[in-house]
């Protein structure tokens, strides 16, 4: 597996073009997708077309750092006439008529799309196997998950079937299936990349962000996507120039917070231990370590995902059989249209999390659920203030075990939502967090460690996360 500054070498010093660079992966890719499903469609044409165009851009002088590299997008980001389904039969033929703002700034660099990664419908999992094309699979055990909602994109990195990915983070999405996958990912701050052109789920909670090899690779491509959008007004100029000019930085001095709740009950011992490790290189190369609470992280699970739900089933709505998506046959009144096409257009767990944000939003119960979630929310970001004003950054599991089988906790949505308590808070705060590997248990399977930072501090998570990685064998994919 090269990273993206290796390959940024090779195209430049003509060591490989991009067309032969992007034929190598579009061959892999087109000969292991049949066994891990990461893929949904596969652009063979548009790629070599681009790639072409990038080898037109490197003979010239005018590379920047994505000129030719080939990446994979998650299904839910939209790129011009390429079909983008949302893992849902409710988008299985829509073909977007625009670009979005994060595809629109890789345009301009020049970067190579492969195809579009599998993911839960909607992004609406923690296991990719919602997908209504079948769910991907973990490229270290085939019979184990990659991870979710942004399970193919991490799936494809691990499998080297692409150099990097996109992928959208509303309660982990980024991080936990980087976990499952041993590759580094990264949640921005809210508000850093555009949200215009993502197929919503959670407004106040998605963000898009990358999935790569290293940390340093993240950063290579914040820097080409982050910026503000007069397309979506949540986005914001945070002034950084350049992401990864911290890599390489001292980190001694620095203090690191250990969230006690994060190392109790349910989270695996083999995981802990692998964590640990991981925060006591921190302390050897001259960090130090500090013990501190979060007493709100017990309401985690619960007040996240009446957020999220109640902003879903507003964001969904507009999926009515009318205007676009999927439409039943044969309606005979236009209140049956509408029932019909959500009925059998949407999966299973797209209809439950609706169900529920339409509950918590009804009249009675909105004052007993949502307004109550939102008072944890604005907890939450209190107490995650008051880390970060004593300590640089945090340091906590990204799952609470390793990928489990395919056919575990798919017919038991609680426990699929329990396993998100250590993501999730990122996303209801707001701030950047990347998961890079630290270890894997005694199947060979990785375990992920999560570093987070205050608000537009993603520079200073991705330092810690390199300094880490460079100490850090990892074990490449089996497949």
């Amino acid at each position: 597996m090269k990273t993206i500054k290796e390959l940024r070498g090779m195209l430049d010093k003509k060591e490989i073009s991009s067309v032969e660079l992007t034929k190598e992966y579009l061959d892999r890719a087109e000969r292991l997708n049949g066994e891990l499903n990461a893929y949904i469609t596969i652009s063979r044409g548009e790629a070599l077309s681009e790639a072409e165009r990038a080898d037109k851009k490197i003979a010239e002088g005018g590379a920047l750092p994505l000129t030719g590299i080939p990446l994979a997008i998650k299904d839910n980001i939209c790129i011009e006439g390429v079909r983008t389904t949302c893992a849902s039969k409710m988008l299985e033929n829509f073909n977007p008529i625009y670009n979005a703002t994060a595809i629109e700034k890789l345009n301009e660099q020049g970067a190579v799309y492969l195809g579009k990664t599998n993911m839960d419908e909607f992004a609406m999992g923690g296991s990719s196997q919602t997908s209504y094309f079948g769910g991907p699979k973990n490229p270290y055990d085939t019979e184990r998950v990659p991870g979710g909602s942004s399970g193919g994109s991490a799936a494809a990195v691990a499998a080297d079937i692409c150099a990097a990915a996109l992928g959208s983070d509303t309660g982990g999405s980024i991080r936990q299936p980087s976990s499952f996958c041993g590759v580094t990912g990264l949640k921005p701050t809210y508000g850093t990349v555009s949200r215009y052109g993502l197929i919503a789920f959670a407004s106040s909670l998605d963000q898009i962000g990358p999935i790569a090899n290293s940390a340093e690779d993240c950063g290579i491509i914040l820097n080409a996507i982050a910026g503000r959008d007069r397309h979506d007004q949540t986005s914001r100029c945070t002034g950084v120039s350049d992401y990864t000019s911290l890599v390489g930085g001292s980190i001694k001095g620095k203090k690191i917070a250990m969230p006690k709740e994060f190392f109790g009950e349910g989270i695996d011992d083999e995981v802990k231990e692998c964590v640990f490790a991981a925060a006591k290189f921190f302390e050897e190369n001259g960090a130090e370590l500090v013990e501190v609470s979060i007493p709100t992280l017990k309401y985690a699970v619960s007040s996240y995902y009446l957020l999220a739900c109640a902003e879903a089933s507003s964001n969904l709505a507009r999926y009515d059989g009318v205007k676009y998506g999927y439409r039943a046959e044969d309606a005979e009144s236009f209140d049956e249209l509408i029932k019909r096409s959500r009925y059998e257009g949407f999966g299973r767990e797209v209809k439950r999390r609706i169900l529920l944000g339409t509950y918590a939003l009804s009249s009675g119960y909105y004052d007993a659920y949502y307004k109550k979630a939102m008072a944890v929310r604005q907890q939450f970001i209190k107490e995650h203030k008051a880390i970060f004003e004593k300590c640089d950054v945090m340091l906590t599991p990204t799952a609470p075990t390793v990928a489990y089988k395919c056919s575990e906790n798919i017919d038991d949505p609680v426990k699929m939502y329990l396993a998100d308590v250590c993501t999730v808070t990122s996303n209801m705060v707001g701030i950047p967090t990347v998961s890079t590997p630290c270890g894997y248990d005694k199947n060979g399977m990785p375990i992920g460690v999560s570093i987070s930072a205050n608000h537009f501090e993603d520079a200073k998570v991705i330092q810690f996360a390199d300094c880490f990685e460079k100490q850090f064998s990892k074990q490449a994919a089996r497949i």
